[in-house]
């Protein structure tokens, strides 16, 4: 029999705010996380603005030695963890290490160490290199480290599917609980790339939003206007733990995951599949996972990352699960406000999904000033909305054609 899984604890770091409560307050009044970009001079830069974190010191939750050993994408997935593991409450004893897992989400992981140290390697020559390039850049040095500092004996991984990594995490380590695999885990995405190569890349791609006279409208997924994503940075984490064990030790139960699909376009590197079908098919399976009905979803939190492509296809994905209900679902963006953190997305978007379970409320989709008739349907604009809703669906979208999607009710 498959054990119930819920959520205990979360622990966010992102570009409008750190800390959950923070994030919910900027979540829920509409603010941007975008401005100039800061990590580096991008005066040359076709586009030079993004939406970073802002007063991380990673000195308040590390020790300064053992930071200097990390990158910012693990430094990031450090602090969120022990959010999440104090927000979790845990007391000394509860956890058996063994029964403790940690499975995160990270598309690129650390590039900002591996362009120091090509230069490094450049102007200095090949001695000058760091001992601790390899450990710094790989991507699941972010488990690594998290399960080192949390003494998370049991599953450890890193999975990497672009956009689409943390929701897959947050999946694969829902499933890995429900088979009774692990007791808890603590599952996510984190991510660091607003660096010269990254910006450089994506707007090389035409990927990136060129509005740098006003960064904090560039975002503005759904809108006829939109012209391309805003890079972000941060990290998500959630607890998940088995019914049983979070009730045994009394624990404060803030959600329940219920369902989680996975499809794949297998049509290009880049784009999605014209007609939806992948993202179609991973909300299908997901809801099916969950045992309800399309028409019990109130919310959805939209991949919606303010490109044409995506935003278009989303919504036909969305009206071919959905049908007749389409028009009655509340749907929004919240990458109009966090921009896009590439392989953390997902895990920002699941905090934001229990948040509005939570407050009984819809975040908005700002800076949507212009309707789209391809983006037809509801994707609350620009003001929070009251609902009355019991599931809510997060959808994440990655390059390579992959597509993730979970469903997350309310604990009842």
């Amino acid at each position: 029999m498959n054990q119930r899984v819920v959520i205990t604890g979360m622990g966010a770091v992102t570009p409008i705010g750190i800390g959950v409560d923070t994030f919910k307050d900027s979540l829920m009044s509409g603010a941007s996380g975008a401005g100039p970009i800061t990590h580096f001079d991008a005066s040359e830069y076709s586009v030079q603005f993004a939406a970073e974190v802002k007063d991380f010191n990673p000195a308040d939750y590390l020790d300064k030695r053992e930071a200097k050993k990390m990158d910012r994408f693990t430094q990031f997935a450090a602090a969120a963890a022990y959010e999440t593991f104090e927000n979790a409450g845990f007391k000394e004893g509860e956890l058996d290490p063994d029964e403790f897992g940690v499975i995160l989400g990270c598309g690129i992981g650390g590039l900002t160490t591996l362009e120091d140290q090509h230069t490094n390697l450049l102007n200095r020559g090949p001695r000058r290199v760091s001992p601790f390039l390899i450990p710094m850049m790989i991507s699941n040095l972010a488990a690594g480290q998290v399960a080192i500092l949390m003494n998370a004996k049991g599953p450890n991984m890193t999975i990497v599917t672009a956009c689409a990594s943390a929701t897959n995490a947050i999946g694969e380590a829902f499933k890995m609980i429900q088979r009774g695999a692990a007791k808890a885990i603590l599952t996510g995405g984190t991510e660091a790339s607003i660096t010269p190569i990254s910006i450089a890349g994506f707007a090389s791609m035409k990927a990136l939003s060129t509005r740098n006279d006003s960064p904090g409208t560039a975002s503005r997924p759904f809108d006829s206007q939109r012209d391309g994503f805003v890079m972000g940075e941060g990290a998500g984490l959630i607890m998940l733990e088995s019914y049983e064990h979070a009730k045994k030790r009394g624990a404060t139960i803030l959600a329940e995951m219920v369902g989680y699909g996975t499809h794949t376009d297998a049509y290009h590197i880049t784009a999605p599949d014209p007609e939806g079908k992948g993202a179609s098919t991973a909300m299908q399976k997901a809801i099916e996972d969950a045992g309800v009905t399309p028409e019990a979803i109130g919310y959805i939190n939209a991949h919606g990352t303010s490109t044409d492509y995506n935003d278009r296809l989303e919504t036909m994905a969305i009206k071919n699960v959905f049908g007749d209900h389409a028009p009655n679902l509340n749907i929004s963006s919240t990458k109009s406000m966090t921009g896009h953190l590439l392989g953390a997305a997902g895990g920002i978007e699941a905090i934001a999904c229990v948040l509005a379970l939570q407050e009984q409320k819809i975040p908005p989709t700002i800076n949507y000033e212009s309707p789209d008739e391809a983006c037809d349907l509801n994707y609350t604009p620009n003001k929070a909305q009251s609902a009355t809703f019991q599931y809510t669906l997060s959808n994440s979208l990655g390059f390579g054609g992959h597509n993730a999607c979970i469903l997350i009710k309310s604990y009842t």
